[in-house]
């Protein structure tokens, strides 16, 4: 449960530095008009909607296993990530479209010293939410939270440029102002489309990494009773996985020795690879006579 309260509490911290953020950024965007400016107003606004997803997503992947749902919720986790993901897809295509009208129709942009001061408060927030959230994401092997720590780092970056075109426009180098707003707005749309791969590739049931599949295979023939193994599979739970695997042990051994070293071995496996949940394994007997 320490995993999911320092989930929710990464959440909530995003909420609030997103909302502060949000306010400040609408208001000088109104005032200036800046398209750089707009879009980092849209985005702090995903990134409300982003954080709202992520305590919704952790609050429902909590929750135990029941009869419905026999290997629990944890991939409530993955269905909100594409959740966010589309919606930032969505959000930086409208973004990119008025920034490039802006480009070819006049607008009404004026400077105010507003704008660097609001990017250099976003930028300091930012920052320190990156810092908590990418070690609470490395921690607890959290998508959400690593989507939201990216989010927070990737922020830092693009209001850069935002004060990059602000301190130009003070010099009457208007129309970086509009280029800004598309490059925010591409950076938020690629984020989205990376969300979506990764989450979609849990939702599909992509399989284990070949380091960690390595990894216990390296513990399984640490046993030399073990002869062979086949029908490895591997299906993701949440933020972990679920492996199934047959062993192949002399045909003399007892049936209470030959399930002996397979309930060894799912502890171990337990013990030593965090990322498994549980393991499942069938014991087949060989005839070592027949096999020679």
């Amino acid at each position: 449960m320490e995993r999911f309260e320092e989930t929710k509490k990464a959440s909530l911290f995003g909420v609030i530095g997103n909302i502060f953020l949000f306010v400040i950024k609408l208001i000088i965007s109104i005032i200036t008009h800046s398209q750089a400016m707009i879009a980092d107003t849209c985005n702090s606004g995903s990134d409300i909607f982003n954080s709202f997803m992520t305590y919704i997503g952790n609050r429902i992947a909590s929750k135990d296993a029941d009869d419905d749902h026999n290997l629990g919720h944890g991939k409530a986790e993955y269905l909100y990530s594409m959740f966010i993901s589309i919606t930032m897809v969505f959000l930086g295509l409208k973004i990119v479209y008025d920034s490039v009208v802006g480009i070819f129709i006049k607008d009404n942009f004026v400077f105010n010293f507003w704008l660097i001061i609001v990017c250099i408060i976003t930028i300091i927030v930012k920052f320190f939410l990156f810092l908590y959230t990418n070690k609470v994401a490395k921690k607890y092997d959290n998508l959400l939270v690593k989507a939201n720590s990216d989010d927070h780092r990737n922020d830092c970056f693009l209001t850069s440029l935002n004060l990059f075109s602000a301190v130009l426009s003070y010099f009457g180098i208007k129309y970086i102002d509009s280029i800004v707003g598309i490059l925010i707005s591409l950076w938020i749309i690629l984020s989205g489309v990376e969300i979506f791969i990764k989450s979609y590739d849990v939702l599909m049931d992509k399989t284990i990494s070949v380091n960690i599949k390595n990894k216990v295979l390296d513990i399984i023939f640490d046993h030399k009773e073990v002869l062979k193994v086949n029908h490895f599979n591997a299906t993701p739970v949440g933020y972990r996985y679920q492996i199934s695997f047959t062993i192949f042990v002399d045909g003399e051994l007892s049936t209470f020795e030959s399930h002996g070293i397979a309930d060894h071995l799912e502890k171990e496996i337990k013990e030593k690879i965090p990322e498994i949940y549980l393991t499942v394994i069938h014991v087949n007997p060989v005839n070592l006579k027949v096999e020679k």
